[in-house]
């Protein structure tokens, strides 16, 4: 996906003693799948000061019951309260922040100068790491964050590999990067596109992914000098629209696509071992409004990948069936966002028809009987007898099988598992466990 003279770094470094990998959770349900899936850490939003206000967000009671069962799988759980602040936001930081601390998260993320002021003195117990949407590129930027106390920055994704060398040359601290996921065609969360189109402030969690629209070109067909009005201006600016009672000469033609301005997605498995040699110390997936089956599929693949280069760096091979796995989840075109090189123009998505995910997340396995090879799974999403499903999970090789008789709890035989969150009995192929689950193709 690159190419580049590895940038190695030599002599005293502050790092974690293996790479962590943090996941986002968008919700209770998808920080459990996260968690079991291999993650060490994951981030999740609370019900203000985030930048995603359209996932399903934490109460303080989800986030205690998150974080009781990250523990159990020896995980952490960070809250995202990165908006940049007004004044109206303030009011009710310092109740909030004392109830994060109260609820065990062990770290906020943080942009937002106030509210890292405030959360130091507030409850120094809790550690503030440092947003990407403060565009961190530099070393000197990162010294002055340590000098503030902080044990973490996450670089801003425009940081190459190269650059982040020279930061860890520099700097004692934990650095934290992107490196799988969407890409922000802006500079991350600065870009006020959707403030001007839909009154959605993208600095205060309400972004509409403008770049992602579908837009068309049009020639102004109105003489040159033709004055125009503010109105009509911003009127013109909203998609679909076209300047009141003046002729426009479409450019392309009825049957061209519109195009959109969205970047592809990151996608970093195969440059493992130059993350790891860098000296980045978390690893970090986007994510918190992707689905369950994306999640598990991304953490579980990053998970084998990292765990075989920390077992034998010397030997380590990537796998080709994990790169086949990130593919059943991806739903973009993928590269390697700046790490090597600053995208340009193939770096982007013009076409709007973007390409979905090629499996459905089928159901959850509930329960194995290794004597009968009858399993209890959750229905998800519809299947029958018939279909090619296929199982996966972190501690199995994933396998299809094509499913065969179906019943319910009480033995009744079934023509299709079409209720959401049935539980059915099915026999399965191989061995599967609690978590595993069952997906098939779309």
């Amino acid at each position: 996906m690159g190419t580049m003279t590895k940038p190695q770094y030599k002599g005293k470094r502050y790092r974690l003693d293996k790479p962590e990998l943090l996941a986002p959770a968008g919700n209770l349900e998808k920080l459990k799948f996260a968690v079991h899936y291999g993650a060490d850490a994951v981030y999740i939003g609370g019900q203000h000061y985030g930048l995603r206000s359209g996932a399903d967000n934490f109460s303080f009671e989800e986030m205690r019951e998150g974080v009781e069962f990250a523990k159990k799988y020896g995980a952490k759980v960070f809250v995202a309260t990165n908006i940049y602040a007004h004044n109206e936001d303030i009011a009710g930081i310092e109740e909030y922040l004392r109830n994060l601390y109260e609820a065990g998260i062990a770290a906020i993320i943080v942009a937002d100068p106030a509210i890292v002021d405030t959360a130091r003195r507030l409850v120094p117990g809790l550690e503030v790491h440092l947003s990407t949407q403060q565009s961190t590129l530099n070393w000197q930027a990162v010294s002055f964050w340590k000098e503030e106390g902080l044990p973490r920055v996450v670089l801003g994704r425009e940081t190459s590999l190269e650059e982040i060398a020279e930061i860890k040359k520099h700097v004692d601290i934990e650095i934290e990067s992107f490196i799988h996921g969407a890409m922000c065609s802006s500079y991350s969360g600065r870009c006020v596109l959707s403030n001007h189109f839909t009154d959605r402030d993208s600095n205060r969690g309400g972004c509409c992914q403008s770049c992602r629209w579908k837009y068309d070109l049009f020639e102004d067909g109105r003489p040159e000098g033709t004055w125009v009005s503010e109105e009509d201006q911003a009127e013109a600016a909203a998609p679909q629209h076209l300047l009141p009672g003046v002729t426009q000469l479409p450019l392309h033609q009825p049957e061209d696509n519109q195009f959109t301005m969205g970047s592809k997605d990151l996608c970093m498995l195969e440059s493992i071992p130059d993350l790891i040699e860098v000296g980045i110390d978390s690893f970090k997936i986007e994510g918190r409004m992707k689905s369950i089956h994306y999640v598990a599929t991304v953490v579980n693949a990053y998970r084998k990948a990292i765990d075989a280069y920390m077992a034998d760096p010397e030997n380590y091979v990537l796998n080709p069936e994990w790169l086949e796995e990130l593919q059943k989840a991806a739903n973009r075109p993928l590269n390697t966002g700046f790490f090597y090189d600053t995208p340009d123009h193939e770096d982007h998505i013009y076409e709007p028809e973007e390409k979905a995910a090629p499996y459905d997340f089928a159901g959850l396995v509930l329960e194995y009987d290794a004597q009968t090879g009858m399993a209890l799974i959750q229905q998800r999403n519809h299947f029958k007898p018939g279909q090619e499903v296929e199982f996966f999970g972190p501690d199995i090789t994933p396998f299809k099988q094509t499913v065969g008789e179906l019943w319910d709890e009480e033995g009744n035989k079934l023509d299709a598992a079409r209720h959401p969150l049935q539980r059915i009995r099915m026999k399965v192929d191989h061995p599967v466990a609690y978590f595993d689950m069952m997906r098939k193709r779309k």
